[in-house]
């Protein structure tokens, strides 16, 4: 397993993570064994959806002696009544359901708390409010009872505005390649980087969407991160592919794939093992005409460089660093065995390109840049 640091939290998660919105409504048994075979493949990072008293009393039995070993996520802005899911931004009802997160888990505290599934202007203002969740979560943070703060929702424009208030340290928002073109997501992401807001990236899957046949799908923008969209697939997608995808995006530290049972959970987890060739995704992207001409996603298809230059992966930092150099930026292209510096401009790459990226020039702007 590898890991990534989570913005400026500074927690090492696993970059193949778990969503365990899935498991709502199994047995018992099966949540504590799904949980604790995560665990076991050293999935360290855990999205924990709020749900019913069972659910939780199972994860808290999965979780039991392994606590220091994993960081869990809870959502504050949402509760169960009468066995359903209900979203409310009033503060006791949120505060009675976090308390008995924490008494379920038995633990004394989360690792991140997010203010959650905001998408509306008018939602969000009200969510914000210093009297409202936030108000309450800054509270529940100086009281130790979260480490961190984050918000998750599907839209842009809420999103950006959470990230640039300054009070949230991790987002979490739909990151699959059919909202690969959403306008300003991108633009998103490398604020997220800049002022050093870790991403964890739900719906990989696209809602579980992209992992069926051949067919046409409508995806919903809570799936996609901005448009609704209707696509159809000549090909079949794998679980492996999705989180290639998830996983490259700018400032993306984790991907949460919902799995319901253990071989769901290790079809995930392939990830870790597969070939390039296994995870190469261009030409799903060219199917659904879910890009811009000229925009590198950086999917490698430019490869072999004769300079052996891992192109994607350095035009990636670059697109972080044009928002605002780091040091972790700055590490990771130190820690690049070949430079941009190197690159021999034969233009190789540039013909291979199946999305008409400059990718020379792109090079050459790295080399400046990192010089």
């Amino acid at each position: 397993m590898y890991y990534r640091t989570l913005g400026r939290t500074g927690l090492q998660v696993s970059e193949v993570s778990l969503g365990t919105e899935y498991l709502i409504g199994k047995a018992h048994n099966h949540i504590v064994t799904v949980i604790r075979e995560a665990i076991a493949q050293s999935i360290n990072y855990f999205d924990l959806f709020c749900a019913e008293p069972a659910f939780r009393d199972a994860m808290g039995e999965a979780f039991a002696g392994h606590r220091d070993k994993v960081y869990l996520a809870a959502h504050l802005g949402a509760t169960v009544k009468d066995g359903q899911y209900r979203k409310t931004r009033a503060l006791k009802p949120n505060e009675s359901f976090f308390n008995d997160f924490l008494t379920r888990y038995k633990t004394g505290y989360v690792d991140v708390l997010f203010l959650h599934n905001c998408d509306s202007q008018k939602d969000f203002d009200r969510l914000f409010r210093e009297n409202g969740p936030l108000g309450l979560a800054l509270h529940l943070k100086e009281e130790g009872k979260t480490r961190f703060i984050g918000f998750s929702g599907h839209t842009v424009e809420t999103a950006l505005q959470a990230v640039e208030s300054g009070h949230v340290d991790v987002l979490m928002f739909p990151v699959n390649m059919t909202g690969n073109a959403i306008p300003g997501k991108k633009d998103l992401f490398k604020t997220c980087v800049a002022r050093g807001v870790g991403i964890v990236a739900m719906k990989p899957y696209g809602g579980g969407k992209l992992l069926q046949g051949p067919r046409t799908v409508r995806m919903a923008h809570y799936q996609t991160g901005g448009d609704a969209l209707k696509i159809s697939k000549t090909v079949s997608i794998t679980p492996v592919q999705c989180l290639a995808y998830t996983l490259s995006q700018v400032g993306v530290c984790a991907a949460v794939p919902g799995c319901a049972d253990v071989d769901q959970l290790h079809a995930a987890l392939t990830y870790e093992t597969a070939t390039e060739e296994e995870k190469d995704f261009s030409d799903i992207l060219q199917e659904f005409e879910q890009y811009v001409t000229g925009e590198c996603v950086y999917c490698n298809h430019c490869l072999p460089c004769p300079a052996r230059i891992d192109i994607g992966e350095t035009i990636r930092l670059l697109d972080m660093a044009q928002r605002g150099m780091t040091p972790a930026i700055r590490a990771a292209y130190d820690a690049l065995p070949v430079k941009a510096s190197d690159c021999i401009t034969c233009g190789a790459c540039e013909k291979r390109c199946p999305f008409g990226v400059p990718t020379v020039a792109k090079i050459q702007q790295a080399a400046v840049l990192f010089a």
